[in-house]
């Protein structure tokens, strides 16, 4: 485990919080991130004048790259991402994604379990690339992006394993709106403060309403990761996986930048 935390928290008020992810060279999920995520939803719910959280990237090439597939050293005790996914989704905090550079499966699913999602026409992409490496997603792809995109734009993203555009992304339904790069944190800032500024009541009241019928149910998502952890025992994945490490994947680089062409490569 690392001391170093994977992003950093600046307040801009007692209302209004700025989280960017920062762990170089490429925004790797990691256990760590998982701990560090679970601990910033517990000062999130425990600070009473918070009203919403605002997360981005101090890389803009590399929002949340995706999960580390190298296995710990140490075993990991702390809480899962679906118990963090979950706990923030269902937070009375309103949660933003402003969205450059890659974000691709649980970065994605990351993307999944916040409340807004904003991203730049020129840098963002999103993907879901498990099945090309021989697995499944397991962070809560299967049971929200449905819920954003419908079944076969779901089929689409996931079985195909493939990049998406910002602009796609969009159309689908799969985030709020795509923006220039250059109005990105505008736009994002300017919508942060404005609910910020609102009474603190209203905005729990409507967020836990929405959540009744836009949630997978727990069991659901349990049934995701279950299979997810079930695929990674797979000698095939292990293989797929190998194969990508081989190649350059985890390292920045050209896999890394269009890991959607180079994952269908045999």
């Amino acid at each position: 485990m690392t001391d170093t935390p994977p992003f950093t928290v600046v307040q801009r008020s007692a209302s209004y919080w700025r989280v960017t992810f920062d762990s170089p060279p490429l925004n790797l999920v990691t256990f760590e991130t998982f701990a560090a995520l679970g601990d910033l939803v517990d000062r999130m719910n425990a600070a009473d004048d918070l009203k919403v959280v605002v997360f981005d990237s101090a890389d803009p090439d590399f929002f949340l790259a995706h999960f580390d597939l190298v296995p710990p050293k140490q075993p990991y005790t702390g809480p899962t991402w679906l118990d963090v996914a979950s706990r923030m989704a269902r937070s009375r905090v309103i949660t933003i994604a402003a969205v450059r550079g890659r974000a691709r499966g649980v970065g994605n699913e990351f993307l999944l379990a916040c409340d807004m999602r904003f991203a730049s026409k020129e840098k963002a992409v999103l993907g879901q690339p498990e099945v090309g490496a021989g697995i499944t997603p397991g962070g809560g792809a299967t049971e929200r992006l449905p819920l954003l995109v419908g079944r076969g734009r779901a089929l689409e993203i996931i079985a195909g394993a493939d990049d998406f555009d910002a602009e796609t992304a969009e159309r689908y339904g799969w985030i709020n709106r795509a923006l220039p790069d250059a109005e990105l944190d505008a736009h994002v800032d300017r919508l942060a403060t404005r609910i910020a500024s609102f009474d603190h009541w209203p905005l729990a009241e409507v967020k836990a309403l929405i959540n009744r019928s836009t949630l997978p149910s727990e069991a659901d998502l349990t049934t995701g990761q279950d299979t997810f952890r079930a695929s990674l025992a797979r000698p095939e994945a292990h293989a797929r996986i190998s194969r990508l490490l081989e190649r350059g994947m985890q390292q920045r680089g050209d896999v890394e930048y269009r890991l959607g062409e180079h994952i269908a490569e045999r």
